[in-house]
């Protein structure tokens, strides 16, 4: 336990460079929603933005491996954001839904070793979308899509760009080589037996505590129990992410104080997910103090609910829930699951 909560004020060496991917992450964020307030439709910017979530896989590989990868990570979150509009008029079938999507992005992410960030974003964008069909008509969330078509278009066009990259003499990898199928050996059947319980416990507790939460709180579980088969960097994790949610929403609090327009939120966010992408190999907790307020004001401003001061307290409840989750979860032998499957 000492040296867990000492990872808390340390900051690990990088095994790759942060800056190129930074960079691409930070202008695949911002770009979206400052051409659509330019162009009159700022909120529209705020549902295309979500596509940069995909410049966030691979990006440590080279600009052609990614130019391979990237669009498979793109389609995935276009069609969970698609099944959130189909069923967010519903909640029974938002939760429902919402455990199938946690499900089937694991068997994806584990059978094809994806690799981090793993799972969340799948869930996230699943739950954006579903917010957004249920406080919205019909033709708002199929514009919100539409929008989010076109985000996933620009992330790849920078995706693809070699920020700073030397150009490697290495010849380019076959997409199978790129995300090679798992062959479900132990670790990955592990970690994508502990998800479906992550997932299904954690929507089933969304009903309890409110069906329009429950994505917040499957996000949460899903990223903490998914990066380990080892309970001490679960615990970890989890610790991580408690403490890093909890002074994020302190800092989404101050940032709310202020009145933003569409170009300074387009600003703000690019800033936060540049310094995300610098800390989160180095130090969790640091990148959670970032990752929460972006994630508040983006989804905030997707749904235009940008500014509510509940929304924090909220996130802090549905993080502490979705992680204690995960972290009992990892407590359960691996032969409970070898057993019952």
């Amino acid at each position: 336990m000492r040296e867990l909560w000492a990872s808390l004020f340390r900051l690990d060496p990088l095994a790759v460079p942060a800056l190129p991917r930074a960079l691409r992450a930070a202008l695949a964020l911002g770009l979206p929603i400052a051409g659509a307030a330019l162009l009159g439709v700022p909120h529209l910017g705020y549902s295309a933005a979500v596509g940069s979530f995909a410049a966030l896989y691979g990006g440590a590989l080279p600009a052609r491996e990614r130019a391979k990868a990237v669009p498979f990570i793109a389609a995935g979150l276009v069609l969970a954001a698609a099944l959130g509009v189909a069923v967010g008029w519903s909640r029974p079938l938002t939760v429902i839904a919402l455990a199938g999507v946690a499900i089937a992005a694991a068997a994806l992410v584990y059978g094809f070793s994806v690799g981090p960030p793993g799972v969340m974003f799948f869930v996230l964008v699943y739950g954006m979308f579903a917010h957004i069909r249920a406080i919205s008509t019909e033709i708002a969330a199929l514009q919100s899509l539409a929008a989010l078509v076109v985000g996933t278009l620009l992330t790849y066009v920078i995706a693809i760009l070699p920020v700073f990259e030397r150009r490697p003499d290495a010849p380019t990898r076959q997409l199978r080589e790129i995300l090679p199928r798992s062959g479900w050996d132990d670790t990955a059947r592990l970690l994508f037996e502990r998800t479906i319980v992550v997932a299904l416990v954690g929507s089933a507790a969304g009903l309890v505590v409110d069906p329009v939460r429950a994505y917040w709180i499957v996000a949460a579980g899903v990223t903490v129990v998914g990066i380990s088969v080892a309970r001490t960097a679960i615990v970890g994790r989890g610790i991580h992410r408690m403490v890093g949610t909890v002074i994020g929403a302190g800092l989404y609090l101050l940032l709310v104080l202020f009145p933003w327009q569409p170009l300074g939120i387009a600003v703000l966010l690019a800033a936060l997910q540049f310094g995300i992408e610098l800390v989160v190999a180095r130090n969790y907790a640091l990148a959670l103090v970032l990752i929460t307020p972006l994630v508040l004001v983006l989804t905030g401003a997707a749904a235009g609910e940008f500014g509510s001061v509940a929304i924090a307290g909220e996130r802090v409840v549905d993080t502490i829930v979705g992680s204690a989750l995960a972290v009992a979860v990892s407590f359960v032998p691996p032969r409970v699951f070898r057993r019952s499957s």
